[in-house]
């Protein structure tokens, strides 16, 4: 479904991206993981057209992305922004139906507003929340109405950027569980940028880390305890000594 060919991309003199090689079948859940700075979000970015790469080429089920016309390209992705990225002047609904109230996918408010109380439902919420504003809820609430909002337009590939970011562990675990689930149930395509170790195991079938620019490991999540690589090994057991210098 996706297919990143010899990916490039530079800020000035920061080369970020120095030939990224990644490939996710329909259907499945690739986890992104790696520290922070070394180019996890460009790559989405790029995936998506709001930054182009210097150099490589983007395949989203087998189109070239830069050539894709630019709303139906975009209506197939649904996306869990890091920080929520809920409107705190739109009622909770509305910020689920956004996409639904506009554009090629443009349905009427009364429609927007059925298929947003369900998707709220699906991610265990109540009607009563619907009418709600997002300063109104706990942190987990807000985190179940981006992923509501995520898969309103029912996409086929799906976005998560740090999905369990300032979230206790138990609520960290019920979003893992409801990401897998929603993934698994509609049949998407999903990529995910984390830190988190524990949402790693409950999400991915195929694990990338990128370092350096470049993916230093990929595999299947079943391999990630044995994959050999010190790189890889230093971050799942979140070593201070290794290959990668920690900052002092």
């Amino acid at each position: 479904m996706i297919c990143l060919e010899s990916i490039h991309k530079s800020f000035g003199n920061n080369a970020v991206l120095q030939g990224i090689n990644v490939t996710v079948e329909a259907g499945n859940s690739l986890v992104i993981i790696g520290g922070s700075g070394t180019g996890k979000s460009v790559m989405l970015k790029c995936i998506l057209g709001l930054i182009p790469p210097d150099q490589g080429r983007i395949l989203v089920d087998g189109q070239d992305a830069e050539h894709a016309e630019r709303d139906a390209f975009l209506a197939r992705f649904g996306m869990l922004f890091q920080g929520g990225a809920l409107f705190d002047s739109l009622p909770v609904w509305q910020n689920v139906a956004f996409r639904l109230l506009r554009g090629a996918l443009k349905r009427s408010p009364a429609e927007a507003r059925e298929i947003a109380v369900e998707k709220l439902r699906r991610v265990g919420l109540s009607a009563d929340v619907a009418n709600k504003f997002p300063g109104e809820l706990s942190g987990g609430m807000q985190k179940r109405v981006g992923l509501a909002r995520a898969i309103a337009a029912e996409p086929e590939i799906i976005f998560f950027d740090e999905p369990t970011t300032g979230l206790d562990p138990i609520m960290a675990g019920v979003i893992n569980d409801l990401i897998r689930e929603i993934v698994v149930e509609m049949g998407a395509t999903a990529m995910t940028i984390t830190h988190d170790m524990s949402s790693v195991r409950a999400i991915a079938d195929k694990v990338a880390m990128l370092h350096n620019g470049v993916i230093q490991w990929s595999g299947p999540i079943s391999d990630i305890d044995q994959s050999g690589d010190p790189y890889l090994d230093q971050f799942i057991h979140g070593r201070a000594e290794g290959p990668i210098e920690a900052i002092r």
